[in-house]
């Protein structure tokens, strides 16, 4: 069960956002309605109501692949705090910018089709009036992406159950091509230059690999010992890189640094682990 989730955990996500978006617009629909009868005589028809809020609903789900990408490059991050703030920022007008655009585009479709003339009203009272829901639907989406992927990192090896296969001290000696895992029912080979960078969890060691998570039930010190000669290193207390997944590395005047990996993922580089981490390297 928990095999078909984990291959189809974006569909049920974005199914989950749907389902959100359109119980909270029906609300509103159904709110706005209600408050033009209160004296029994309405100034718009039942359908133009419905038609503001399922419009809305339609362009978030258009526009929310783009920003799930932009979250995945943009991860909180305690350093650097007023360049993300700017990013954000900017984030969100471009978010209000495709939102407003795209619901009031299909708006004057709907309200043609219905013999009417949609007026959205004067550009920039209206823009302010919707960016400020816009930038709080931001703000939310972004924090339960990443609460989504903090939760999802840390529970996934204690519901896959993933145990690495015993070897003799002679095999570990030699550094594996792939490591062969099982999970539930089923053997899966993880190939070790596949593995972009990995992250102690407890008990466990997330190896991340092409985008997807395998909790291997090691420490992270264990599995170093085992990958070091592949081209891998510690440079956090949690986290370990593939040199090859690297694509740059920027230091900060505190002395810790960030690597920037090839799929745009930012590590932190500790201070304790940078020299030994250069040393790898000549």
């Amino acid at each position: 069960m928990f095999e078909r989730f984990d291959k189809y955990r974006r569909w049920y996500m974005g199914m989950l956002i749907f389902a959100y978006l359109f119980i909270n617009n029906s609300i509103n629909a159904t709110s706005v309605w209600m408050e033009q009868n209160r004296d029994g005589s309405p100034t718009i028809d039942l359908w133009e109501p419905f038609c503001w809020e399922y419009t809305s609903t339609l362009s978030i789900m258009l526009l929310l692949p783009l920003f799930l990408y932009l979250f995945s490059l943009w991860p909180p991050r305690l350093t650097k705090v007023w360049q993300q703030l700017l990013k954000h920022f900017l984030g969100t007008l471009l978010f209000s910018i495709l939102h407003v655009s795209l619901m009031v585009w299909f708006r004057e479709i709907i309200y043609a089709w219905q013999g009417g003339d949609y007026n959205f009203g004067p550009i920039l009272r209206e823009f302010v009036y919707e960016y400020r829901k816009d930038a709080w639907g931001y703000v939310f989406f972004y924090g339960m992406y990443n609460l989504y992927h903090f939760v999802y990192s840390r529970l996934k090896g204690e519901a896959n159950l993933i145990e690495s296969v015993e070897q003799s001290p002679a095999v570990q000696s030699k550094v594996p091509g792939h490591l062969l895992v099982r999970k539930l029912d089923k053997e899966f080979l993880v190939k070790v230059s596949d593995i972009e960078w990995m992250e102690s969890a407890g008990n466990y060691v997330n190896l991340h690999s092409g985008g997807r998570i395998y909790p291997l039930r090691a420490t992270l010190a264990t599995t170093l010992e085992r990958l070091e000669s592949a081209g891998f290193s510690r440079i956090h207390r949690s986290y370990a890189v593939n040199h090859q997944a690297i694509d740059n590395i920027s230091y900060q005047p505190s002395g810790d640094g960030e690597i920037t990996l090839k799929n745009g993922h930012k590590l932190n580089l500790s201070r304790r682990y940078k020299d030994q981490f250069k040393q790898q390297f000549g």
